[in-house]
């Protein structure tokens, strides 16, 4: 019988359920394991090396369940941790092992996004401290002007299911206008950060309509299918029985719900100390 290998998916929160949601629609057949560090979330405003030291905990976690191959689906422990774990941790301790992001995939197809080539990040602040999405899309799309605009509040709201409040419209509104101020020639909005789909009707509300808004989920799914093709040595080594499991740091019943309050779905988590 082959060995339990699932492909991890890591987030600080409930964002990247988001990314889960579209890479099991691209690759049902394969097995899954969630990995939410909900008790020490947000990660947003963290110190890198906080974060670092957070991400490779979880990573490590993943590695002693069966993962061969881990996707960050967070985009500050994409912008500050997965540089440094794939440079010295895989490197050194986990050669056989890959950690996998969730910035770069939407960078490598910036140049089809904006007619204008002025492109908007909305992220977090650490993402956006971080400067990783103006390193990378200049890698790809060096005459893109590139605006990016930090959300505190955001994710706190989605966390706590506020989405549909006035508040939470205010705060949303907000951001965004102070995003086209910067530059109003934006005419494509990169969501910056997993949870942001969770708020994507109401950001779009507020956007002019010719304003493209995009969503990481479906792209880390299509580039993660090509990864595969690309590396059947690791396609190879990933179990495939169809199964999704949940882990989190927080109380289980606590996630099983905020879970179906976000995306209606139930399911039934497990508990882990980190």
């Amino acid at each position: 019988m082959k060995e339990y290998a699932p492909i991890g998916i890591f987030d600080s929160g409930y964002g990247g359920l988001t990314v889960l949601h579209e890479v099991i629609k691209a690759l049902p057949d394969y097995d899954f394991l969630y990995l939410g560090d909900n008790a020490r979330a947000p990660y947003g405003s963290r110190s890198f090396e906080l974060v670092y030291n957070f991400t490779l905990e979880a990573v490590e976690e993943l590695f002693s369940r069966g993962c061969n191959l881990v996707i960050l689906a967070c985009n500050t422990a994409s912008a500050k941790a997965l540089r440094n774990i794939q440079q010295k941790n895989l490197a050194v301790d986990y050669p056989d092992k890959r950690v996998l992001g969730v910035i770069r995939p939407s960078t490598e197809i910036v140049e089809t996004l904006s007619n204008t080539k002025h492109i908007g990040v909305l992220a977090t602040e650490g993402t956006v401290k971080s400067n990783s999405y103006l390193m990378e899309i200049g890698k790809f799309a060096e005459e893109m002007i590139v605006t990016q605009h930090a959300c505190p509040m955001w994710v706190p709201l989605i966390e706590n299911n506020e989405c549909d409040t006035e508040g939470a419209k205010y705060f949303i509104k907000q951001e965004i206008d102070r995003l086209f101020h910067k530059d109003p020639l934006i005419d494509a909005i990169i969501l910056g950060c997993t949870h942001y789909p969770l708020i994507e009707e109401q950001i779009r509300k507020f956007v002019p309509n010719h304003v493209k808004i995009i969503s990481q989920g479906p792209i880390v799914a299509e580039k993660l299918v090509d990864y595969l093709r690309r590396h059947p040595e690791m396609d190879e080594r990933c179990s495939k029985n169809g199964t999704v499991a949940y882990l989190t740091t927080e109380n289980r019943e606590t996630f099983d719900e905020k879970v179906f309050d976000l995306t209606g779905q139930r399911v039934k988590s497990t508990k882990i100390r980190l």
